[in-house]
């Protein structure tokens, strides 16, 4: 079938108009973070309620709303506004990825520009569900700053026009395969966020005069280790199930399961890093900085294989850049 033009353009304008408001949300989440108490006011009376009722013996209250103050001050009002921003960007940036599937008639991820823009989405639409669970409002321009990036390389240096897909990804497993590989990367964005905020936080909780400013305005460390945590384990069953897609698909494709091709490995590497998080966490009770070391080792490995590889390397998956 013939690439629909008119509706190719459509997603190139909501997907840059989704980009633009990702930027003016994420400066509306500074402002909050900056000169606004309220999110981490709130934050740390939630890790309070949290341990009181455990120490009662009722159940853990993780994420528990609480009761917002009658006053909310400007910066607030401004977080709100940028919290609904968030969501317009978001339902853009999915009408970004339809129109761009309607045009080319198949899945709106066969080439690494279109992988970049579901994963975006993904990692945001994380956020979102986290904000309704968290108090950490305040805290989305770390998301957003790291989204933003990346869609402006996706857009500019990544884009590639709608077009077929090559003979080599017109499989159904292209559909399963890669939408279980953008899930996974895209919700790992959040506990790599997460991890490096803990840092901060952990640093000046240990020396009140380390990041003094910045440090103070973090939710505490177990709420921002316990974000880190559940997204992780959400996430990894689907990136296993990606990997273990791949193998089968480069069986049917290329004759062997596995052939250590640049993207193979440091998806592997990606996988062995991750698995060795959720194992410390479940067996040796690690905690803390060193856990969150290990998730920002992880989400590093994805992103290189994202872009590095993917644009630098030769091996059989160099294919999906273009």
């Amino acid at each position: 079938m013939p690439i629909n033009e008119t509706l190719s353009q459509y997603s190139d304008y909501s997907y840059t108009t989704a980009a633009a408001i990702y930027v003016v949300a994420l400066m509306f989440a500074l402002i909050e973070q900056g000169f606004g108490a309220k999110g981490r006011l709130a934050a740390e009376r939630s890790i309070q309620r949290s341990r009181e009722l455990v120490g009662a013996g009722g159940p853990p209250a993780y994420g528990t709303p609480i009761e917002p103050s009658r006053e909310i001050g400007r910066p607030e009002r401004i977080g709100r506004m940028g919290a609904a921003l968030l969501v317009l960007a978001a339902l853009l940036h999915l009408a970004a990825i339809v129109l761009r599937g309607l045009a080319v008639h198949r899945a709106p991820w066969g080439n690494l520009y279109e992988y970049g823009m579901a994963t975006t989405f993904i990692a945001v639409v994380t956020w979102l569900v986290i904000m309704r669970k968290f108090p950490v409002r305040h805290l989305s321009g770390f998301l957003l700053l790291p989204v933003v990036i990346l869609m402006f390389v996706n857009g500019t240096m990544l884009y590639t026009t709608a077009a077929p897909v090559q003979p080599a990804l017109q499989s159904y497993w292209l559909i399963i395969h890669v939408s279980a590989a953008i899930i996974g990367s895209g919700v790992f964005l959040v506990p790599g966020v997460a991890s490096v905020l803990y840092l901060f936080r952990a640093a000046h909780d240990d020396n009140p005069a380390k990041f003094a400013k910045f440090g103070s305005k973090l939710p505490a460390a177990d709420v921002l280790d316990r974000i880190a945590y559940r997204t992780t384990i959400f996430a990894f069953p689907i990136f296993t199930f990606g990997v273990l897609c791949g193998a089968v698909w480069a069986e049917a494709a290329w004759g062997r399961f596995w052939g250590w091709d640049p993207k193979e490995t440091v998806a592997f590497v990606a996988w062995v890093v991750y698995a060795a998080y959720l194992h410390s966490r479940a067996t040796a009770g690690w905690r803390g900085q060193r856990a969150a070391i290990i998730n920002i080792v992880g989400f590093s490995a994805t992103i290189f294989n994202m872009f590095f590889v993917n644009l630098v390397t030769s091996g059989l998956h160099s294919y999906a850049g273009g």
